[in-house]
């Protein structure tokens, strides 16, 4: 397909720099991706060498994705007045640096400052990515172009398992950042010369109170969603980062219409498809991602396979995804952007409902079809969804609607998380016998560790009792995120019948 750009004054480009700027947008997307799980089959490792404290771990974990989402509405206000191209290049560097210094961190204190400002970094990359291709592509070609970002970004989240697992076979828990440094080479190498710059002509004043309010709500959103997941809710951190939380975006909201140039324009939500796709993007996310976690360990836990290993069997979900992607384009033209948003949820619904028949010892060619049906659906929902939003939206306002797009995902990531991830905790403990450890009532990998310490034919009885809870847990959890996806199908067809199948560009 020939992929044309946009007109406009003194902008010529050939197909071969079109290529390159999707390339170079789909590697800075991959790299987020991929650095956003690579760290999970490092943590043992990690903690090994740092000896953090479990809190110290938690924040190890997820403060790249804290400061990534509480950053990305602010970052893509800065690309619309400074210029995404500027941007991303400079945040890209920045991004280089702090992967080699995190990479040699000594302690887990200042490890904790590096990743948190890794996250930061990558915020300024995302939502300038997005508004590159849609300021470069128009209409069929902009969709054809975010269908194969879409799918190849979902191939970066299988990627930093796979790509965990094999460093870590042969390297220190260091080198899963270090791998960064070549691929933002190759970004900002190759893109110096093949990104346009673009900015809005006429950019406002940065609104700081906005800035902190946005920060500070979504950080204590996220934070207390991911705390719920990891602790309950016996905590009174949990409640207070829910309460500063959800108070700091009231005031937020409250206070963008009366601002000049607000830093997240409501008004864009006046627009039905528009807000109907950031709603569809976080239930989406919220049912899916979980996904990724309860596989990682259902290969791992259940079946006993190796990190690489694991990695390596859940790469065919990944080539779905970039099916997905890749047909977007296709079948918005065949069904509409309702009837393929639609169709993608309902193929994310049978994928679900396949996983809920898995069990122990279930044949890996059965998970394959499984992955398979789910990745394409996936991939269906957010290249719809993510070109919808950009679509409807003044080109000079792209930066900050790419923000909130992909603010969407990581808030639903988080929720799906905590609340099916909860739940699937909760399953699991009442499956289990009330006498067993608190160890391996908390967890499938605490049961591994159990078990490993008692005489074969106790532990080996405990285990076989975990994974059957475990499974149990997952194909009930399962179940009723098949349900989801099914009703947010039905939100999907109602509310975006009637979108334009190629939206015409809004200057």
């Amino acid at each position: 397909m020939t992929i044309t750009a946009p007109s406009s004054p003194g902008a010529t480009r050939t197909p071969a720099r079109k290529a390159a700027i999707i390339g170079v947008c789909v590697l800075v997307q991959i790299l987020t991706a991929v650095d956003l799980t690579v760290l999970h089959l490092a943590i043992p490792a990690l903690s090994e060498a740092l000896q953090p404290t479990t809190t110290q771990a938690l924040w190890i974990a997820d403060g790249y994705g804290f400061a990534l989402a509480g950053l990305l509405i602010t970052a893509g206000n800065i690309g619309d007045r400074i210029g995404r191209k500027k941007l991303l290049l400079t945040g890209a560097a920045v991004f280089g640096v702090l992967s080699v210094a995190t990479a040699y961190a000594p302690n887990a204190e200042l490890l904790i400052v590096l990743r948190m400002l890794l996250g930061a970094s990558a915020a300024t990359l995302m939502p300038s990515t997005l508004s590159i291709l849609r300021n470069t592509f128009t209409g069929k070609e902009r969709t054809a172009a975010i269908g194969v970002s879409s799918g190849l970004t979902i191939l970066g989240f299988g990627l930093g398992p796979l790509i965990g697992g094999a460093l870590l076979s042969h390297f220190w828990w260091g080198s899963v950042f270090l791998v960064n440094v070549p691929v933002v080479a190759i970004l900002i190498g190759v893109g110096i010369f093949v990104l346009p710059e673009s900015r809005n002509p006429r950019p406002g004043r940065l609104d700081g109170v906005s800035v902190v309010l946005s920060l500070v709500g979504i950080l204590g959103v996220v934070y207390a969603i991911k705390e719920i997941a990891y602790v309950g809710l016996n905590h009174w951190d949990v409640y207070a980062a829910a309460v500063i939380g959800v108070g700091s975006l009231i005031v937020f909201v409250a206070r963008q219409p009366r601002l000049a140039e607000p830093l997240m324009d409501l008004r864009l939500f006046r627009n039905r498809a528009f807000s109907t796709t950031v709603v569809t993007t976080v239930l989406a996310m919220f049912a899916q991602l979980a996904v990724s976690v309860i596989s990682t360990q259902y290969f791992q836990l259940v079946n006993g396979w190796s990190p690489l290993k694991s990695g390596l069997a859940g790469l065919p979900g990944m080539g779905g995804a970039l099916i997905g992607g890749t047909l977007g384009a296709v079948l918005i033209k065949a069904l509409g952007r309702a009837g393929t948003v639609t169709l993608g949820c309902v193929s994310s619904a049978i994928g679900f409902a396949l996983y809920s028949r898995t069990d122990v010892g279930t044949a890996y060619p059965y998970l394959v079809v499984t992955m398979v049906v789910f990745g394409i659906g996936l991939a269906l929902i957010l290249t719809v969804a993510t070109d919808t939003v950009l679509g409807v939206v003044p080109r000079h306002r792209s930066g900050a609607a790419s923000a909130i797009s992909e603010t969407a995902t990581e808030l639903g990531g988080a929720l799906g998380i905590a609340v099916l991830g909860s739940v699937l905790g909760s399953l699991y403990r009442q499956g289990l016998p009330a006498d067993l450890p608190d160890t391996a009532r908390e967890t499938l990998a605490g049961a591994a560790q159990v078990s490993a310490q008692l005489p074969a034919g106790p532990g080996a009885q405990l285990l076989h009792t975990a994974q059957h809870a475990f499974i149990g847990g997952l194909q009930v959890t399962m179940l009723g995120a098949a349900g989801l996806m099914v009703l947010v199908a039905g939100v999907a067809w109602f509310a975006l019948r009637g979108v334009p199948k190629v939206l015409d560009e809004v200057d």
